[in-house]
């Protein structure tokens, strides 16, 4: 072996979620553990979004009396995913059993999980061993102030900073319809005052998550680093022995006793491999961090990984409002157009989708309209009803609406044939699809695509609207559009994978010592997101496979 300036057990490159599971196995299995992040704060995309872990037959969901299986699980992945080279029924198999001792075992560590909701469907419900309730797992809101001010500085910011579990954040939205969510409002309220009194710092959501496994791996005694870009993997003899990073703006050989993993987010950031193997997708219309470029995808090439999967993307629909190019959190169309009594046309003025679907089908289904029809971007079509109803990208038009006009931003006529003058489409086709929605709500069944038949449908809609809180008319004027373009929170292929995260070559063969996990692989989904938390859920459970098989611990810790 090649000599190292140090040597670890393992060693992490990145530190997403799967990064920190991967590394409580090693430290309770008193291995030497070093995770090295290359930008100046923890936690990855992880840190920036929900923190949803999508797990078939948890314990939480037994806890609470819901009826699940690990074979209807499997079932759902078997009928969605596609036989593609990071996606084979054994990996599949693997996933579901190995996320539900996962959460098992960060439980057994200390680290409080929660329900992400009681109700937050499967993507695609209707499809066997769908889920109509929730399979979700979220963390417990943390208080950051418990890392102590170096590495609370250090953890990635979040979207949510307040003491709140997301299901309850998201309840917040409908605070005028409900007692019970004014009197939810009130106890967050009270916890947020009782904790500036008590010197908390709270976050929740994917920051509370990557919070806690930081905590939880700085208390196991595993060494983090940030600032520190792995370079080169260093490979001798058919194997990763270690790497070369830059510690200190210095040059480091490091070893690794018995494996690295990658876990090094993806390339949204890139945009020269976007234009490589996604062409027509965009890096500014990412929700990624600016560390998510992709150097490991191609070192772990060069010692001869495959890659599979580098076309696919989560894509996650975003409107161009005023200031989206400084948003922390690009401004979401999901929101906007999977609420009742809003449509999504392309350029020609027709409707081609079921707007309230799945985030990442949705934007496959933005990029496959466009090759026969201009639909990038599209036009989300409301009314006076929906404006005064329903937030724009999460805030209230009214708030915004004479700057959104002045930029050309929101376009506003007092009919749908004069708006369609304004976005460019055909008077009479605009005006032909309006009327057709509107016969669908009248009828209660959307005939072309089905929206409001399945029950993510229904979550995405007003959970106070009857008989169906997916549809509603576009009928007052006046009437209203925005722009919608598919962005995305991460690429979606990297390194080819086996059911234990082993990195394989072209002809199948495993590259000894090296794994890795989370979108630095080809997604185990194989091609298709079927819930939340399908992204960050792999990436913790292939983390968390990853160092059992490399301490030889596959038959312990379940």
């Amino acid at each position: 072996m090649s000599d190292f300036d140090e040597t670890f057990d393992w060693i992490v490159v990145g530190s997403g979620a799967g990064s920190m599971t991967s590394a409580l196995v090693m430290r309770q299995a008193g291995k030497r553990v070093l995770v090295l992040e290359k930008t100046p704060y923890v936690g990855g995309t992880t840190a920036k979004s929900g923190g949803v872990i999508w797990v078939p037959n948890n314990r939480l969901m037994q806890k609470a009396g819901e009826i699940d299986s690990t074979e209807a699980g499997v079932k759902y992945l078997e009928h969605l995913a596609q036989n593609l080279p990071g996606s084979t029924p054994a990996k599949r198999r693997a996933y579901v059993t190995q996320s539900q001792k996962m959460i098992d075992f960060l439980i057994a560590q200390g680290i409080p999980m929660e329900r992400g909701a009681d109700f937050w469907p499967d993507y695609y419900d209707e499809a066997p061993g769908g889920c109509k309730t929730s399979r979700t797992v979220v963390a417990r809101y943390f208080n950051k102030a418990e890392l102590g001010p170096e590495w609370a500085a250090k953890l990635r910011p979040g979207f949510v900073s307040q003491p709140a579990m997301l299901s309850e954040g998201m309840k917040l939205a409908w605070v005028g319809k409900s007692w019970k969510i004014k009197l939810l409002l009130l106890r967050i309220g009270l916890r947020l005052i009782a904790g500036k009194l008590t010197g908390k710092q709270w976050v929740s959501a994917g920051a509370a998550l990557q919070g806690r496994l930081l905590k939880a791996i700085l208390d196991a005694g595993a060494d983090v680093r940030t600032d520190s870009a792995v370079r080169e993997l260093v490979y001798e003899d058919g194997r990763v022995t270690g790497v070369v990073a830059m510690i200190e703006g210095q040059p480091r050989r490091i070893g690794a006793a018995l494996g690295v993993l990658v876990n090094a987010g993806g390339f949204a950031q890139n945009q020269a491999m976007r234009d490589h193997y996604m062409p027509g997708t965009q890096a500014a219309w990412s929700n990624t961090p600016e560390g998510d470029t992709g150097d490991m995808h191609t070192e772990m090439e060069r010692v001869g990984a495959e890659l599979g999967q580098m076309d696919q993307m989560v894509g996650y629909q975003m409107t161009r409002m005023p200031g989206w190019e400084q948003a922390f959190v690009k401004p979401p169309a999901q929101s906007l157009t999977g609420k009742p009594g809003a449509i999504l046309v392309d350029q020609s003025g027709v409707r081609y989708m079921n707007e309230g679907g799945s985030y990442e089908l949705y934007c496959q289904n933005m990029f496959e309209r466009n090759r026969t029809v201009p639909a990038i971007p599209s036009w989300a079509i409301f009314d006076a009803h929906f404006a005064e109803q329903y937030p724009i990208a999460g805030v209230k038009m009214a708030k915004y609406y004479q700057v959104w006009k002045d930029s050309g931003y929101l376009k506003e006529a007092e009919t749908p044939a004069a708006l369609a003058e304004l976005i460019g489409v055909p008077p009479t086709a605009l005006e032909t699809t309006v009327a057709r929605w509107n016969d669908f709500v009248d009828a209660g069944v959307d005939a072309d695509f089905g929206r409001g038949a399945r029950e993510y449908d229904k979550w995405l809609g007003d959970p106070f609207l009857k008989p169906n809180p997916a549809l509603a008319r576009i009928d007052k004027g006046p009437f209203y559009a925005v722009d919608v373009v598919p962005g995305d929170v991460s690429t979606y292929g990297g390194a080819v994978t086996d059911e234990r995260a082993q990195v394989l070559r072209p002809d199948g063969s495993v590259i000894n010592g090296l794994y890795a996990c989370g979108v630095s692989s080809a997604s185990v989904m194989g091609g298709v997101y079927v819930g939340a938390g399908a992204s960050i859920g792999p990436s913790m459970a292939f983390g968390f496979v990853a160092a059992k098989h490399a301490a030889g611990l596959e038959n312990t810790l379940a």
